[in-house]
């Protein structure tokens, strides 16, 4: 069930991630407990309801997910547990 937050659908977070040999985010889970894979994970960001992360353009010219700069490198996705 999701929260809210001051009337609205609170947005959720990813608290952990999946990645493969080469050290690829491949998945992600949320503090809702749901798994998503890559690809939903993105349209999720892209739809804003995931907090933190934004979607960025990469010079091969293929979109992907990242951490909201904040200065924070504790934060980042790279640093978040494995699951």
């Amino acid at each position: 069930m999701n929260e809210w937050n001051q009337g609205q659908l609170a947005k959720e977070q990813f608290v952990a991630v999946q990645k493969n040999g080469d050290g690829d985010l491949t998945a992600f889970k949320t503090n809702q407990g749901r798994v998503l894979d890559y690809a939903t994970a993105l349209q999720e960001v892209e739809a804003g309801r995931i907090h933190g992360v934004n979607r960025f353009k990469g010079r091969d010219g293929e979109f992907y997910i990242r951490g909201d700069a904040d200065g924070d490198p504790t934060n980042n996705l790279d640093q978040l547990p494995l699951f």
